[in-house]
């Protein structure tokens, strides 16, 4: 079956603040306590950068094509507003996603963050990412300080709902140093009934406030939910009935293949990927038309609703 990867990010320091990092690290630090062998905390922060280190993806690529994935969508959060140790501001952090496209033609689509708080200047950005670097979609951080159906990103949707473009948005826990509470998937239920041209899509919906996510994505026909995160029930045999049950639920035309997390270790997400394709007892466990919808078909979809011309190569507007 193809791969369409819904959910990644470019591993790399130059888009993740330092601050992020730091958060990160605490919780490992913490889980520290379970672990026989202490690891001091430099050490344990200098493991994970280095990990962040592929400015370009060229690795991500490589590893892309060792599980079959043909096409991933880069997810650029804008914490620029929220945190400090940005080591470029979101006009720069656009080019060099444009730059990546360049370089890896094919291969990427990018949602692209903007705060909304930044307005009409972060506006001006988003819309420059669309038509001049032919960004395909919006990336929302809730966890950065603002929730789904906040005003400010009226802008933003009338924008997304002209030009038929999807919405990421992230849901539930994330770094300890940003608000977890905004980052509840009901508050999309608003703006998925007033922008009805907008593709919704709950990041870590499989994981994260799963019931609201699966009862959103079973009534409201614009809104998705992704699998990122789901790959460790997958891989654990406790929670791996929790994973399954996920595909009873009717709305297989609306879950969306994806990895997130660790970035460019793609070998983690092959038991998720082996379980959506494999029988149990001479039964698929998901029909092989819906395995196929999941895992590259419904994020295809989405994408082809959106009503803006591919800019030129140079990046100028075609």
């Amino acid at each position: 079956m193809r791969l369409i990867d819904g959910h990644t990010h470019v591993a790399s320091t130059h888009f993740i603040p330092t601050e992020f990092m730091d958060g990160i690290v605490d919780n490992m630090m913490e889980q520290m306590h379970l672990s026989p062998v202490p690891v001091a905390r430099e050490r344990a922060m200098a493991r994970l950068l280095a990990g962040y280190q592929d400015h370009d993806a060229d690795i991500q690529v490589r590893e892309m094509d060792k599980l079959g994935i043909e096409k991933s969508v880069l997810l650029l959060p804008d914490f620029t507003y929220a945190l400090k140790g940005n080591a470029y501001t979101v006009d720069e952090m656009f080019a060099r996603h444009w730059h990546i496209l360049q370089r890896h033609p094919g291969r990427f689509e990018v949602f692209a963050g903007v705060d909304p708080r930044w307005g009409r200047d972060g506006l001006s950005t988003f819309q420059r990412g669309v038509e001049q670097y032919g960004f395909r979609g919006l990336k929302l951080y809730p966890p950065c300080g603002y929730q789904a159906d906040d005003p400010a990103l009226t802008p933003f949707y009338e924008y997304c709902q002209e030009h038929h473009l999807p919405v990421l948005l992230h849901t539930g826990p994330t770094s300890p140093v940003l608000a977890f509470g905004p980052a509840v998937p009901m508050h999309v239920d608003g703006p998925a009934r007033r922008y009805t041209n907008i593709s919704f899509i709950l990041a870590h919906g499989a994981v994260n406030y799963q019931e609201e996510c699966v009862n959103l994505c079973r009534y409201r026909p614009n809104v998705y939910l992704d699998l990122s995160g789901a790959q460790w029930s997958a891989a654990n045999l406790l929670h791996l009935a929790d994973f399954l049950k996920l595909f009873s639920n009717g709305i297989n035309h609306k879950i969306i293949f994806g990895t997130d997390w660790p970035i460019n270790k793609y070998h983690l997400n092959s038991t998720m990927i082996d379980l959506l394709r494999s029988e149990d007892q001479g039964r698929t466990r998901v029909p092989a038309r819906e395995a196929q919808l999941i895992l590259a078909g419904n994020i295809e979809r989405i994408l082809a609703k959106v009503r803006v011309a591919r800019p030129a190569a140079d990046g100028a507007a075609a």
